[in-house]
């Protein structure tokens, strides 16, 4: 289904799925002309903009009583676009400020930041909302907005949120002359963040699990 016909003509403008769909749909579009890189001194400021109204977008799903999907079981969409390209694009766009440091939860105790990349954040949130979009073109409305919210909970709400603290950061550290300061040493291949941010992880996942499941802590 080509964008033109992404929406029924029926359908209601004020409709809450459509001004879902319209929302994500430009995200993907605005995105992707950012990453060809026209625009270099204005990659950040749009990144900022952009990001920002996605995560309103996410708010309204969050906000929103549990989408049901029609069907018990996910129908297949077929083949995840690849989103390589995409990231790599990024990441020579945005070095040398694509890794920032970000907390992984902020409701774990003592938590130690982990090193991100702004390049993977868009990349992880752009395949998220495709995958939502590919049922939403098939006409399973109920489908992408239950992946669209439960995704945004799970993983690019939160990738999104961090990504919009580095975006702001970049952004107000240029604006009011505040030189960054060295960032050598930041690395998203080092070992030890990595080993942190699965910590991180699995204290999440315990938490969220072992109540409904009737596990004990460890």
């Amino acid at each position: 289904m080509s964008d033109a016909t992404l929406h029924d003509a029926k359908r209601d403008p004020d409709d809450f799925a459509v001004q879902i769909a319209d929302s994500i749909e430009s995200f993907i579009v605005a995105v992707a002309e950012v990453s060809r890189g026209d625009e270099p001194d204005s990659a950040v400021p749009f990144l900022l903009l952009e990001v920002s109204q996605l995560i309103l977008t996410g708010g309204r799903l969050g906000a929103h009583e549990d989408f049901l999907p029609d069907e018990r079981y996910e129908p297949d969409v077929g083949p995840e676009p690849d989103v390589d390209e995409l990231r790599e694009r990024f990441a020579r766009l945005l070095d040398p400020v694509d890794v920032y440091s970000e907390v992984f939860d902020p409701y774990v105790p003592r938590s130690a930041p982990v090193a991100c990349r702004i390049s993977d954040d868009l990349a992880d949130i752009i395949t998220d909302l495709r995958h939502g979009m590919a049922h939403y073109r098939d006409g399973r409305v109920s489908e992408a907005l239950w992946w669209w919210q439960f995704s945004y909970l799970s993983n690019w709400g939160p990738t999104a949120t961090a990504a919009l603290r580095a975006l702001q950061s970049l952004v107000a550290h240029v604006r009011l002359d505040q030189p960054l300061d060295e960032l050598g040493g930041l690395d998203t291949d080092d070992a030890a963040a990595e080993e942190q941010l699965a910590e991180e992880a699995g204290r999440v996942m315990a938490a969220e699990i072992a109540g409904p499941l009737g596990l004990r802590s460890i």
